[in-house]
């Protein structure tokens, strides 16, 4: 272990890990095998850093072999009781807030802020500089592209079937929301829908259609009242 890690009470550092300089570890933290940490990092108390996936024996998803090691980037802060899976990669200067998961197979682009609570689940992207906010919810197999935003307790969804037969298993989908892509709390997405770039969908909106590029969406099912006012769009910040 590198000589500038400071390391808490009662953690635990499996075989094969990679430690940078200046690594801080809380109390009670746990990283798994093989797990890769660049520098400047903090970890807090309680979190959890490569976790292989457990699989419940009634999932429809298909079990998965030993994964390979999470990947920390340099910069990154992880907090209390966070859990980040195997096989997920965490770019440089992420903020992962308390009690968030981040699953397996997923990637975090450069300074991202995962909130307290956010649920990002397996195979998804998250582009750079976004803002998942307070409990969202990132149904598995969505694409986020850069500069996105996330409202607290916004819901995606990946299946649109609530019925019992077996016609629903090949027709799971995330959602897409590209590059300035906005959500206010409490709007839920459908499966497979895409919301364009700098597409906007109010709060309490649930989202049944495709959000074209620079419009606004609201109500249930959502619909477009105006376009996004010029000085919100992404190319006119300074």
């Amino acid at each position: 272990m590198n000589v500038s890690v400071s390391k808490g009470h009662n953690a635990v550092i499996g075989e094969n890990v990679s430690l940078g300089d200046n690594v801080v570890l809380g109390n009670n933290v746990v990283i798994y095998e093989g797990t890769r940490i660049g520098s400047n990092v903090i970890i807090q108390d309680n979190a959890v850093i490569g976790k292989q996936p457990t699989r419940a024996k009634a999932s429809i998803l298909p079990e998965t072999s030993q994964l390979p090691p999470a990947v920390i980037g340099s910069g990154v802060t992880i907090g209390t009781s966070a859990i980040i899976y195997a096989d997920a990669k965490i770019s440089d200067e992420v903020f992962i807030a308390d009690l968030a998961t981040v699953r397996e197979r997923v990637a975090i682009g450069e300074r991202t802020i995962i909130g307290r609570g956010v649920a990002v689940e397996n195979d998804c992207t998250v582009g750079k500089r976004c803002k998942l906010e307070t409990n969202c919810y990132i149904t598995a197999y969505s694409e986020l592209g850069d500069y996105v935003f996330v409202a607290p307790c916004v819901v995606t969804t990946n299946d649109n079937y609530m019925g019992r037969s077996k016609a629903r298993f090949d027709k799971f989908k995330g959602v897409t929301i590209k590059k300035g892509g906005r959500i206010g709390a409490n709007a839920t997405i459908l499966p497979g829908k895409v919301i364009h770039e700098d597409g906007a969908a109010a709060a309490a909106s649930v989202v049944t259609k495709d959000v074209q590029s620079e419009e606004l969406v609201v109500g249930t099912p959502a619909k477009k009242v105006r376009d996004v006012p010029a000085e919100q769009l992404l190319r006119n910040q300074g």
